[in-house]
């Protein structure tokens, strides 16, 4: 049986009159990549510091490999490694420096410190900027190193907060590949917006939209759910009218698609039949019949909206950090 390392139940967080997260629940299975997606102001980075120990709920519980945040929270943030949306990075260290700092920092045991700096960054691909200042690194470099912050003291749940923001392709898709191998090893959560981030890395993804929780399942479970049961994409040389689909029995809804109809049958019913016997007898041309899927993205905009109210929360956000 799956080992739960990140439960979360009924979390609310307010700014004022605000909620920012509204009674949401999730659970992240140990070697598990999830995804926390949702758009910009939907609540992600309030979700992020408050599994991280840095911001207190309203309300709810969080539990860390079996400990409880809030009642035990220097045991539980413990087991935790957490990259910021701004990875926090001193510039004046070279990346040996910094790592073997954080190590000494996150309590690594002294004889252990340079092994673990040494494997660390090898994992993270840092071995050949070992003694440059962090400063005069890439930004790609830099997230990495972030990243191997993250992970030098071996934690059992990785949180990391959009973590491939500003980078380009190439690094992209070098930090996908480097939280692909996260994945296994460590439980990982990954906070984003990019739709393509999830399906690259992730097995599971929660969908976050206005502080709620919307969606929550494996990529292929949102992507069959979405998609309706059963339904399938027919393109014609010579379409029909849209009225004359419309009579044919057993047809429950028909939707325009990439210059044909996506066609969803009628609970018991299969209309393919009559439909292919008229393409063939009527003049259709049929060119195409195949099972029909919504994108991940069409998934993405049946569920969320642009949140309204998150000029609001980040002012609220804004005013607690700096108080």
């Amino acid at each position: 049986m799956p080992e739960t390392m990140i439960e979360i139940s009924e979390l609310t967080r307010n700014y004022g009159p605000t909620k920012a997260l509204d009674a949401i629940g999730f659970q992240v299975q140990r070697g598990e990549v999830m995804g926390f997606l949702g758009p910009n102001g939907a609540g992600k980075t309030t979700a992020m510091r408050i599994l991280a120990g840095i911001l207190a709920p309203t309300e709810g519980s969080v539990h860390v490999a079996g400990l409880d945040m809030i009642a035990n929270p220097v045991a539980a943030r413990a087991k935790i490694g957490f990259l910021p949306e701004t990875p926090p990075i001193y510039d004046e260290m070279t990346v040996r420096e910094y790592l073997t700092y954080l190590a000494a920092l996150r309590r690594v045991p002294r004889a252990r410190i340079r092994l673990a700096v040494d494997h660390t960054m090898d994992r993270c691909g840092l071995k050949a900027t070992a003694d440059r200042l962090l400063r005069n690194l890439s930004k790609g470099y830099r997230q990495r190193a972030g990243i191997a912050q993250a992970i030098i003291h071996s934690p059992e749940v990785v949180i990391l907060d959009e973590p491939t923001v500003g980078l380009d392709p190439i690094q992209i898709r070098e930090i996908r590949q480097l939280i692909r191998d996260l994945g296994g090893e460590h439980s990982v959560l990954l906070s984003t917006h990019i739709l393509p981030e999830v399906r690259m890395t992730c097995n599971r993804v929660a969908v976050i939209n206005q502080g709620r929780i919307v969606a929550n399942d494996t990529l292929e479970g949102l992507e069959q759910k979405a998609s309706g049961i059963g339904s399938f994409f027919m393109r014609w040389n010579h379409p029909p009218d849209l009225d004359i689909l419309q009579q044919i029995p057993g047809i429950a809804r028909i939707k325009a698609r990439e210059g044909g109809w996506t066609i969803t049958p009628a609970p018991g019913s299969d209309p393919i039949p009559e439909l292919v016997h008229r393409s063939a007898t009527q003049g259709w041309d049929l060119r195409e019949l195949v099972p029909a899927g919504e994108s991940l993205e069409e998934i993405f905009l049946h569920l969320t909206t642009r949140e309204e109210g998150a000029d609001t929360v980040a002012a609220y956000a804004s005013e607690e950090v700096s108080s």
